[in-house]
């Protein structure tokens, strides 16, 4: 097991394989339950990740859900793609979660450490809840990011479905995706070069030079535009931006704030804070 756990390649197959597995229990789920489809989307969409969840318990590894974040949209927008006309407003949607979603497996793929490596957000709140964890594992590292990412695909299912016209506020919405995908790209290939190069400090190159988390900013803005996308050609339909709205929340209750405080122990935060933006990679004015 130690074998297996210490090699990259042999990790990467194995949670490819658990990934197969899911997608195909999923889809006969979704098949098999008599409900309406975002129903039994959501149903499929909950045992796939409790059958992960198996996994990262046998493995005792909780980033073995890591990629199911990119992975998921990805297998949800190509099976209902599959059995619906083609249109423009599709055709954009799937071009949006196709770029994002290969580049964000790819980026996990790039930077896995093998079985033996655990997020150290995981691992904090493993040493910090004791018996507690498996709760919080089960609940809040793969159920939570589940159901969010679910509600943020259901727009391009809804317009997927419809086979809808395009509009303006397709293409813009298709803009938001690309730039926020593109961001997230060139903020990880930084942030990859700066690690690579031996430094474990606070990064002051790039994008990093301007804001501490644009990477997140990429996440966020990754979501509101297929929201967009969505209700511009269903505008009675503007519940569907929840999703884009939850996983913003996230960003700003959790994930911004955990980073921050493990940043904070690095050597000269005070003053990179200063200098930086949470978010906007822009120049920040200083105090005179």
């Amino acid at each position: 097991m130690n074998l297996i756990k210490e090699s990259k390649t042999a990790g990467i197959l194995i949670i490819t394989s658990i990934y197969i597995m899911a997608a195909a229990i999923g889809l006969g789920v979704y098949m098999l339950l008599p409900y309406v489809f975002w129903v039994k989307l959501l149903i499929a969409d909950v045992i796939c990740t409790v059958f992960v969840f198996i996994f990262s318990m046998i493995f005792k590894n909780a980033s073995v859900y890591d990629p199911y974040w990119s992975v998921q949209p990805i297998v949800i927008v190509l099976f209902f793609a599959c059995g619906h006309i083609l249109t423009l407003t599709s055709l954009l949607l799937l071009i949006s979660i196709l770029y994002w979603g290969i580049r964000l497996t790819g980026n996990w793929a790039y930077t896995f450490g093998g079985l033996k490596h655990q997020d150290w957000r995981y691992t904090k709140f493993e040493n910090e809840n004791g018996r507690l964890y498996p709760f919080i594992n089960f609940t809040g590292i793969h159920m939570m990011p589940t159901l969010i990412v679910y509600l943020c695909t259901l727009p391009a299912v809804f317009v997927i479905r419809n086979e809808l016209r395009a509009n303006i506020g397709s293409v813009i919405g298709t803009a938001v995706c690309i730039g926020a995908a593109t961001l997230q790209l060139f903020s990880d290939v930084q942030m990859q070069r700066y690690r690579k190069s031996g430094e474990y400090g606070l990064i002051r190159t790039g994008l990093w030079k301007y804001a501490r988390h644009p990477n997140y900013l990429g996440e966020i803005l990754m979501w509101w535009g297929v929201g967009i996308q969505a209700v511009s050609v269903m505008p009675d339909h503007w519940y569907l931006l929840a999703g884009a709205l939850a996983n913003t929340v996230m960003f700003f209750t959790v994930s911004i704030p955990l980073a921050d405080k493990r940043q904070s122990q690095k050597p000269g935060y005070e003053g990179y804070k200063a200098a930086t933006r949470s978010l906007l990679p822009i120049p920040k004015k200083q105090a005179d």
